[in-house]
């Protein structure tokens, strides 16, 4: 057997073989010598010039060098011929096209206007169409369900929705369904339940996230031995909205239309299948995954109206904007997603963020979120933390329902302006309401609550305005428009004096270019007196600014030394 190899093969020849190979060489060496020889081929002569003992040799040096410069000249002249006739080509076929423009952008641009319309219109992803669809269910519903995180319910009200929703007139009425319970302490959420049943009827809610599809029914039951299903499958406070809903219908006497709303990542897709007990809609962690109405029929008497999320107003604070408003993480700019993280570290309590994330002290943000993309191996090349990614992370798990975290209610009870105590007692009519709190009392004991310690106390930002008029989001785009429009026309009015002034002939051009050459060595001399004088003047300017700032500081703030920084 052969011994595998464990090494790489030896280079090393014997002496017999080398010479040989030597001699080969030499020999083929000798041969293309003879033939070159035989071919007679020589290098060539180098010119040996004007010879020194020549009459006239500095003459004829000169004529030399005076062709060389006219066959120079020639040939720039060429070229500059050349370019003259490309550029007379040119501004022809610049006035030609100008004229053509001018005749489509006058004909076009009510074409252009009526395109840019009709694209915005099918454009699902607009916030117009989102608006659009909002309304829609608004006005097709009986009920309206206003879906809240129980984690902060104030921050998820929006007083544009239940204005539109009480002042509406007729029979319309107006539930606050509580979803997420699971996820705040027990005494807080009874607070909760206390506070929002002074003003509207309050079911507390508890949705299923894992709802079985139609089609994956083999792979769940193959899945249940791994997942711990108890709280996933289960969902508290069905029977109690279903029960609530059917009541109303029979009142009415006429099957009745209940449209869930709210702000992003509240949970009202989830609702909706939790009531209809299959994956009827579709359901993500992603913000805005329903972009149009759609209904799903749970009874003979009841119909649910899902509808896209609520959009944020601008005018929102940081906070309201980072928790409640549609952004598309994977395509937001990194500067508005470390403003909301920073913003929701600034309204929590610095102690329970470490002690949930187990991170040591840090000073700001930047610093946290570079501890967490540490933790969490979330690095870049060269082992540089991706504060971009871990920051998107953080805020799909503070929207989500992976966090932990309660905010306190009101202490005096303050309904808003258009909150009377008339439209209070009309949304409470036709409701039991003490059946309800029964039932809410039933789904408060049946469920497993995380411990106050464990769970982040979070300032609450309050209600945030949202636009549900269709007009707001027109106005903006229509504004945007007029701006895009007139950037066009100033580019082109520009197009149109280029080649107006490039009318003016070559031949100037190569007059001011020898003007420039002289005029450039004069200014040389008069920059560089210039530069030390300006020079010595910055130098002042910073030395006396200097001496104000340490005049104005006070001997014990000089010699302060901060304990807190590290010196490596």
């Amino acid at each position: 057997m052969k011994r595998p190899k464990l090494k790489k093969a030896s280079k090393r020849l014997t002496c017999h073989k080398r010479y040989k190979i030597q001699k080969k060489i030499r020999e083929h060496h000798r041969k293309v010598r003879k033939e070159a020889k035989k071919r007679g081929r020589k290098k060539p002569k180098k010119d040996p010039g004007v010879p020194s003992a020549a009459p006239f040799k500095e003459e004829l040096l000169r004529e030399a060098e005076q062709r060389k410069q006219r066959l120079e000249e020639l040939k720039q002249k060429q070229k500059l011929n050349r370019q003259k006739e490309h550029e007379k080509k040119r501004k022809l076929e610049a006035k030609k096209n100008a004229a053509k423009v001018k005749e489509k952008a006058e004909g076009k641009e009510s074409s252009v206007k009526s395109k840019a319309k009709t694209n915005k219109l099918l454009d699902k992803n607009s916030k117009k169409s989102f608006c659009r669809e909002l309304k829609k269910v608004i006005e097709a519903s009986d009920v309206v369900l206003e879906v809240l995180d129980a984690r902060d319910p104030m921050g998820c009200r929006c007083p544009q929705l239940e204005q539109a929703v009480t002042c509406s007139g007729g029979d319309k009425k107006l539930l606050l369904v509580l979803n997420k319970i699971d996820l705040v302490p027990k005494e807080n959420l009874e607070k909760w339940l206390h506070y929002l049943k002074e003003e509207f009827p309050t079911v507390a809610f508890k949705s299923a996230t894992l709802m079985k599809d139609r089609t994956m029914q083999e792979q769940f039951k193959k899945r249940r031995a791994r997942v711990d299903l108890s709280r996933t499958t289960e969902c508290f406070g069905s029977k109690c909205l279903l029960k609530l809903l059917q009541q109303h219908g029979k009142t009415q006497n006429k099957a009745i239309q209940v449209g869930v709303v709210g702000f992003p990542n509240v949970g009202k897709s989830s609702i909706i299948n939790s009531l209809k007990g299959v994956r009827a809609c579709n359901v993500g962690l992603a913000r805005g995954v329903t972009k149009s109405m759609q209904i799903v029929h749970i009874d003979k008497q009841t119909k649910m109206l899902d509808s896209p999320s609520i959009i944020a107003d601008p005018s929102n604070s940081a906070l309201a904007l980072a928790l409640r408003s549609i952004i598309d993480t994977e395509e937001s700019d990194s500067a508005d997603v470390l403003e909301g993280v920073d913003a929701i570290l600034n309204h929590c309590s610095k102690q329970q963020v470490m002690m949930h994330y187990s991170i040591p002290d840090f000073r700001n943000t930047e610093e946290f979120l570079t501890l967490l993309a540490q933790k969490r191996g979330m690095l870049k090349k060269g082992g540089v933390p991706d504060i971009e990614n871990i920051a998107k992370l953080l805020l799909c798990d503070w929207t989500g329902a992976k966090i932990s975290y309660h905010s306190q209610p009101p202490v005096s009870q303050r309904p808003p302006p258009y909150l009377t105590e008339d439209k209070i007692a009309e949304m409470q009519e036709c409701w039991n309401l003490k059946n309800l709190e029964e039932e809410n009392n039933t789904t408060v004991q049946a469920l497993k609550y995380p411990s106050p310690a464990s769970s982040i106390i979070f300032q609450s930002p309050g209600m945030a305005n949202g636009t549900i008029e269709e007009n707001k989001v027109i106005e903006e785009a229509s504004e945007w428009e007029s701006l895009e429009t007139g950037k066009e026309g100033q580019e082109e009015e520009e197009d149109f004096t280029e080649s107006e002034d490039d009318q003016d002939d070559v031949e100037e051009e190569e007059k001011d270019e020898t003007k420039v050459q002289v005029t450039r060595k004069a200014k040389l001399g008069k920059q560089q007196t210039s530069l030390t004088n300006s020079e010595k003047q910055i130098a002042e300017s910073e030395h006396s600014n200097s001496l104000s700032l340490s005049l104005g500081k006070t001997a014990d703030e000089d010699d302060a030394y901060d304990f807190n920084t590290d010196y490596v």
